[in-house]
């Protein structure tokens, strides 16, 4: 099954140089990164706010890396537009903060884009039943989102059963969707992981931007194990 699969690394932009963007995007580029994966937080969400719109938008033109955009707002449909209009790639929006979650994808992969929604680590999976025909991703956070940086911050102790969980449940509903995991996704535990059904693997300080070595360095590794999986 795994050889069919295509597995994704993306590499968190908010685990770069923040002071040094452009340079940072080239570097990932040369390290043959083809997806960026991009935090768009507020504070009434989580207590991190790192990127804004104006820095992923003077962004935008500057790389040819494919924007994957991680919405952690209250304000889903104006943030959404926003993204929209800046020429992202793919946006998922949390469950957690979306009444109206069927008119946001539509509004989402009406615009061309690709779709999808992102859980919690404690979230039920029982949200994806009605709407798994019409995802592009399920993004996993497997801890909890804006608290990375906490001291004693652990990656949940369950993050294999969720993804294979989740994997049997899109498998049930015949979809496509691919499952994104994100937090702490180290190179001890890719092996597992990618077993479980992850497709792309957010690259954190744990993997692609692990200190003493290059980025290049660091995808070389990353695709080694992913050969032996």
């Amino acid at each position: 099954m795994l050889k069919k699969r295509e597995i994704t690394i993306a590499p968190s932009l908010i685990c770069a140089d923040l002071c040094n963007l452009e340079r940072e995007v080239r570097t990932l580029e040369e390290a043959g990164i083809t997806t960026l994966h991009v935090d768009f937080v507020e504070p009434h969400f989580s207590p991190s706010m790192p990127i804004g719109l104006d820095i992923i938008r003077q962004l935008r033109p500057r790389t040819k890396l494919a924007f994957d955009v991680h919405v952690m707002t209250l304000m889903n449909e104006f943030f959404i537009h926003e993204l929209i209009d800046i020429g992202v790639e793919s946006i998922v929006f949390h469950v957690e903060t979306e009444r109206h979650i069927e008119k946001m994808l539509q509004i989402i992969r009406g615009a061309g884009i690709k779709a999808g929604v992102a859980l919690n680590p404690a979230t039920p999976l029982n949200v994806l039943d009605y709407i798994a025909p019409e995802l592009d991703y399920v993004l996993l956070m497997l801890i909890n989102p804006g608290y990375a940086g906490t001291a004693g911050e652990e990656r949940v102790s369950y993050a294999a059963e969720k993804i294979r969980d989740c994997r049997c449940k899109l498998d049930a509903h015949e979809s496509k969707a691919r499952i994104v995991i994100d937090g702490r996704i180290s190179f001890d535990v890719i092996p597992d992981f990618v077993k479980a059904g992850a497709d792309v693997l957010v690259g954190g300080s744990g993997s692609v931007f692990r200190k003493g070595y290059s980025y290049a360095e660091n995808c070389r590794v990353l695709r080694e194990l992913l050969m032996s999986v």
